[in-house]
This record gives structure tokens, sequence and C-alpha cells, in this order.
């Protein structure tokens, strides 16, 4: 059946692994960035630093909040050093560009990535044109999803509706507080299917496929 968007007229898309599929491994080079900079910054063995990095992860939302709440960390040297990577991995679709495309309403990016990171992968997917704007990381005062405080801060800044607005992440996680808001949620990736989260609405591991089917809003 046809996923039902006939009430969405605002689309936030998270960036990373779900923009691109996380197949292509291009996160795991900016993990590697990450765990280059706790390995120096905090003197740990590369195993331990690793292990530090995702639990600062999961605690915080992102490695870099953990590194601002426990080291007092300047985000900027580690977005810019993290971020700093080869953008061969990642192959521009025109099939979910055309996807985007056709989506009727605003759309935005709401990433727990940097501004510069945001703009840099966009440009090379060929995706720059089609988002109004870009929710990054400095958007947020570096507080990252889930945090309940970013999303409302969102949707002050956008005047976001969430009854009108669908969201959709490749981290389950960060869908609860959008489906709290009354947002509908959309879970992307090869994992999708294994989710029984009853804050995800729909599931997809083709995004470009997912839209293309979908009903939409009468223009």
């Amino acid at each position: 059946m046809s996923p039902d968007l006939a009430h969405i007229d605002t689309w936030l898309f998270d960036l990373d692994n779900t923009l691109y599929p996380a197949e292509s491994d291009y996160m795991a080079l900016i993990e590697g960035k990450m765990t280059d900079f706790v390995e120096r910054e905090t003197g740990l063995p590369r195993d331990e630093a690793r292990a530090l990095q995702k639990k600062y992860y999961h605690e915080h939302g992102t490695t870099l909040a953990g590194l601002m709440a426990n080291h007092g960390m300047a985000p900027k040297a580690f977005l810019d050093e993290v971020h700093d990577v080869a953008m061969d991995r990642l192959v521009p679709d025109p099939d979910l560009r055309d996807a985007l495309h056709r989506l009727p309403g605003r759309r935005l990016i709401f990433t727990n990535g940097s501004l510069g990171h945001a703009e840099r992968v966009l440009g090379h997917l060929g995706l720059d044109h089609l988002f109004e704007d870009v929710f990054a990381i400095e958007t947020a005062d570096y507080l990252p999803k889930p945090a309940m405080a970013t999303f409302e801060k969102i949707s002050a800044l956008h005047n976001v509706s969430a009854p009108v607005t669908a969201f959709f992440e490749d981290s389950e996680k960060n869908l609860a507080p959008a489906a709290t808001l009354g947002m509908t949620t959309v879970l992307v990736g090869a994992h999708a299917a294994a989710s029984t989260a009853d804050f995800v609405h729909h599931r997809t591991q083709d995004l470009a496929g997912f839209l293309t089917s979908a009903r939409l809003k009468d223009l």
C-alpha cells in the first residue's frame, strides 16, 4: 500500500545515513576521525578512546556533546576536523532527487552535524537546491537530537506545525520526540523493518521509492 502523506506540507529530513545509504560507510570515515580526536585529546589508548566516544554518543546524543560536557571542548575545532573527509563514497541518486523535488510544501534538513558538513554533503549529492534551510548543531546551540528542547527550537524557528509535518530519520530514538509532538515519523534504512517502536509510523529501506509511491497533498 502507498503511504498516506496527503496531510503533510512540511518535510524534515535528517542528513547522514538518511539522504544517502548507511551502506556507503561514509560515516565510518567521520567516526574514525572522531576516534582520532578523542584519542589525541584524552591521551587514552585507541580502544579506550573508541569506547569513550561511543559512551558519549549514547549518553549525550553526540560525541561532541559528551566532550563539551565532560572536557570543556570547544565545538568548532572538533566539527571542522571530524567532517574533513573525502566525499567519494557518496553517490548522487537521481531518483531520490526527483522524489524530493515533487514533495509539496517546505523541505528542511534537521541534523546533528555541522552546517558546513551539511552544505558539503548536500552539494555533492546535488540536493542543496531542494531545501529551504539547514537546522544544524550550531543552530541547536550544540544540544543534539533527541533533546525535546531542540525539536521545540526548530519548530519555533521555522513555524513548524507538527500535525502536518513528517520527519525522516535513520535513528529510531530521534523519532520519539517528533512523535510526541504529533509529527508523522519515518524510520529509514536497512534496519527499519525490524523496528517495533510504536512511535515509528512508517519504515523504509528505500527512501526514494517510499517518497515516489506516497500519496501527497494536491497542489
